[in-house]
């Protein structure tokens, strides 16, 4: 990337998603830029929780809000009870023969403390709340400014949630 191009990727992307993270069927890394504009739902997933029926709301809300510039990321990790113990490609088969899970999903990685990724650990630090369990949310505007943290048991489909993303969907 020239430095013009990465000059203007700086200036069009917000800080927070100027990172690339591997993608999870096949570890290719994916810009995080490439969702700029867009109304961000980052979650921590795992396979094996109680939570884990909540990818059948996630994917809904992907179905119902994409077509308005909206997202869901899936950031699996292992990181709580050991509930996600398999590898990308056991996660990858998982998501999508259980749950049909269409929207992007990266490669397993820690979420919480020193080791987890740079954009939980961002997310964390502009929140104040670090995930304490799988399935924890954070909304980002599209400019990276507003970012809303929800808790594990806040389902995809509560009034809660989906009045904030159709908030954010509506700031332009």
């Amino acid at each position: 990337m020239s430095s013009a191009t990465a000059a203007g990727r700086d200036a069009t992307c917000p800080v927070l998603l100027q990172q690339t993270m591997p993608r999870l069927q096949d570890e290719r890394p994916i810009d995080l830029c490439s969702y700029a504009g867009k109304v961000v739902l980052v979650v921590n997933t795992a396979s094996y929780c109680g939570f884990t029926g909540q990818y059948k709301g996630l994917e809904a809300l992907q179905q119902r809000y994409a077509a308005r510039g909206f997202v869901v990321l899936g950031f699996p990790s292992n990181d709580f009870g050991r509930q996600e113990p398999g590898s990308n490609t056991q996660i990858a088969e998982f998501c999508e023969n259980t749950f049909g899970v269409r929207f992007p999903m990266f490669a397993k990685s820690s979420v919480v403390g020193a080791q987890a990724n740079p954009l939980f650990r961002a997310l964390a630090q502009r929140t104040g709340q670090a995930p304490q369990w799988n399935f924890h949310k954070y909304l980002v505007s599209r400019d990276g400014q507003e970012v809303v943290s929800f808790a594990s048991a806040v389902d995809p489909q509560s009034r809660a949630l989906t009045k904030e993303i159709e908030r954010l969907l509506a700031k332009e």
